[in-house]
């Protein structure tokens, strides 16, 4: 036969205490933490790549112009700037490129490829179409051309002044007060 006191205090001692459990969710959380941060580490090392890719193309763009603003933020979401407005940010997988724009009606994706090369014609595509766009900005509107000289017009004759707003003021003052006023007598005559 058991005895009742031994039952409870083995059933005590087999139950995990808090810090027991606080110690394996940490354990849990630093392993989460550990593999979160090595895919963070991987997409940042993949976006390097990539950066390393376009050095070529940005090479060739002229000093002159400061279109384009080339590097790695490393915020919660790793992203490539090509410039103001375009980046590249890897996929849900961390294993695809995604080459977007923002725009006034929202982002939309540009090219979206596990291959680099892909990834660097696309930037190359975008790169020159800014350019032209750039150039198309810089140039110099022509300068307006002499019109003859206009003839003389004739005088503009004045419109005739209104006096009757202050009247047309007047008069909806009066007739609100003596709305008010009949108002006021009905309901008087109402409560008798």
């Amino acid at each position: 036969m058991s005895d009742p006191q031994n039952t409870g205090s083995e059933a005590r001692e087999m139950r995990p205490t808090l810090r027991e459990a606080l110690r394996r969710a940490r354990i849990e959380a630093a392993d989460r933490t550990g593999v979160v941060v090595e895919l963070r580490d991987a997409e940042v090392a993949r976006l390097e790549i990539l950066n390393e890719a376009l050095d070529p193309l940005f090479a060739q763009v002229p000093d002159q112009v400061d279109l384009f603003d080339r590097g790695i933020s490393l915020g919660e979401t790793p992203r490539l700037w090509i410039d103001v407005v375009a980046h590249v940010l890897m996929g849900r997988d961390k294993r695809i490129y995604r080459f977007v724009q923002d725009t006034r009606f929202g982002r939309i994706v540009l090219a979206e490829s596990h291959d680099v090369p892909v990834i660097v014609d696309a930037v190359t595509d975008y790169v020159a179409r800014r350019m032209i766009e750039r150039e198309h900005a810089m140039v110099a509107t022509p300068l307006p051309v002499a019109e003859p000289p206009a003839l003389p017009q004739p005088a503009p004759v004045a419109a005739p002044r209104r006096r009757g707003s202050f009247g047309m003021f007047v008069f909806g003052f009066l007739m609100g007060a003596l709305a008010l006023f009949g108002l006021a007598l009905y309901a008087s005559l109402k409560n008798l």
